[in-house]
């Protein structure tokens, strides 16, 4: 079973953010969640603005809490706002439905965690994540 332990999160927010500045992005957060939501570890480059931790934390949050990735929740948000609405109560408003959030994969493909990451546009976000996690040697499912 793939483990997604400390040395890994911590690789995907140092590969995330080497993407973020090698494609010249805003100042980015990454926070890595493990599969029951609790944070793994958390990184933020200088000039983050306020709250970007709880913004990359809901990315990740609401992937776990519906098990697909944010990009499909943005879908749904735009399909059937009230729903999301209702989830993103139901769990404590963790939920933000836009690209950036990225569930991680065991090689028996079982949720491990997630990744958040936000800073730029939600696409650049994603972007990062998935070069975290590819950096980092796991499977990244952002659908």
């Amino acid at each position: 079973m793939t483990e997604l332990t400390l040395a890994k999160a911590q690789t995907i927010i140092s590969a995330a953010l080497a993407h973020a500045r090698g494609k010249s992005f805003a100042p980015m957060a990454v926070a890595v969640l493990d599969a029951r939501g609790v944070l793994k570890a958390y990184g933020a480059e200088e000039g983050t603005s306020l709250r970007r931790a709880d913004i990359a934390i809901g990315k990740a949050h609401g992937a776990l809490a519906m098990g697909v990735g944010s990009r499909t929740l943005g879908k749904r948000a735009e399909e059937r706002p009230h729903f999301i609405a209702a989830v993103t109560h139901a769990v404590g408003g963790s939920l933000v439905p836009v690209p950036g959030g990225v569930l991680i994969r065991g090689a028996d493909k079982s949720i491990i965690g997630a990744v958040g990451v936000t800073g730029d546009t939600s696409d650049n976000d994603e972007a990062a994540g998935l070069a975290g996690l590819a950096a980092a040697g796991l499977t990244a499912d952002p659908s």
